[in-house]
């Protein structure tokens, strides 16, 4: 019984598939970080240029 623990164990140690899933979680993580961080001076700055296009229309 020790043995079949053992073997699970070692198998599960040793699987390296999970290591991509986690790779992408960070990947997506740090995305949403660098989305919250740069969306709120990026509509700013279009909402400006939209304005300005549209003062000159007017």
């Amino acid at each position: 019984m020790f043995n079949l623990i053992k073997t699970v164990f070692v198998n599960f140690i040793s699987d390296e598939e999970g290591a991509s899933a986690i790779e992408y979680a960070l990947l997506a993580a740090m995305v949403a970080i660098a989305l919250v961080t740069f969306v709120q001076p990026i509509n700013t700055a279009i909402t400006t240029i939209f304005t300005s296009i549209q003062t000159a229309l007017t």
